[in-house]
């Protein structure tokens, strides 16, 4: 589990692939290595990897991650390239104060940059979201004006929402700008997305409820909220 605090901004020094997927190494690392282990969880740009290799003696530091043909395809760690920033966050401790929103660091698939827009200090950013297929239903529903999304796993709230365009935005204030990538990309970029899981999972257990295949309390909480819209409308 993460938070979507961005701890450090590494730096891809080698990319290694193969048929099964790729290798990455990124340097400029030791402030998130210093109680590193081998098979530890970082999240790199909002995808989370396993360590498979790191040295924090060496100068700047740096690990490496393997990465499958599933993520490499889900995320935009694939169109990295040398001396390209990422964002790392180390998996949170259960001793660290909670600053963002629970962020799984399992990317639900990638958005477009399509308008980037300065607000004094701050900066709006606007992404589309690609057509939803079978394999991957639309993500509008879970995105809210003034609700938690992941953006290359750092932990934002949205600004507006245009279902029928397939859009939503971000603001960045100046801090943020400053210790994230994505203040840096371009329009036509490509950015990891995560939403909020709490939509889900009240999404799945609503949807089995009303099927009936939820729990009794579920089902009867739901009917007494229908009932009483119903009844503030006039209807029942």
């Amino acid at each position: 589990m993460f938070t979507g605090l961005i701890e450090h901004l590494g730096t891809v020094t080698s990319v290694e692939r193969d048929t099964g997927g790729c290798t990455l190494t990124i340097a400029d690392s030791v402030p998130i290595l210093t109680d590193c282990h081998i098979g530890d969880s970082i999240a790199v740009n909002g995808a989370c990897l396993t360590v498979t290799e790191f040295d924090k003696e060496a100068q700047g530091g740096w690990f490496k991650v393997w990465l499958a043909n599933e993520t490499l395809d889900r995320t935009d760690l694939g169109e990295r390239k040398v001396g390209d920033k990422v964002n790392l966050e180390r998996a949170m401790g259960a001793h660290v104060r909670f600053g963002g929103h629970f962020v799984q660091a399992h990317v639900d698939t990638t958005a477009t940059i399509i308008n980037r827009v300065s607000d004094g200090d701050s900066l709006r950013l606007l992404f589309h979201l690609p057509e939803p297929t079978p394999e991957r239903p639309s993500l509008l529903p879970y995105i809210v004006p003034k609700g938690y999304i992941a953006i290359d796993g750092t932990s934002l709230t949205i600004t507006q929402v245009d279902d029928k365009q397939r859009t939503f935005g971000v603001m960045l204030i100046k801090h943020t700008q400053e210790k994230i990538t994505l203040s840096k990309k371009p329009v036509g970029a490509r950015v990891n997305i995560e939403v909020d899981m709490v939509g889900k999972f009240v999404e799945k257990s609503v949807s089995a409820a009303l099927s009936g295949g939820g729990s009794e309390g579920m089902r009867a909480l739901i009917e007494r909220i229908v009932e009483d819209v119903l009844t503030k409308k006039g209807i029942a």
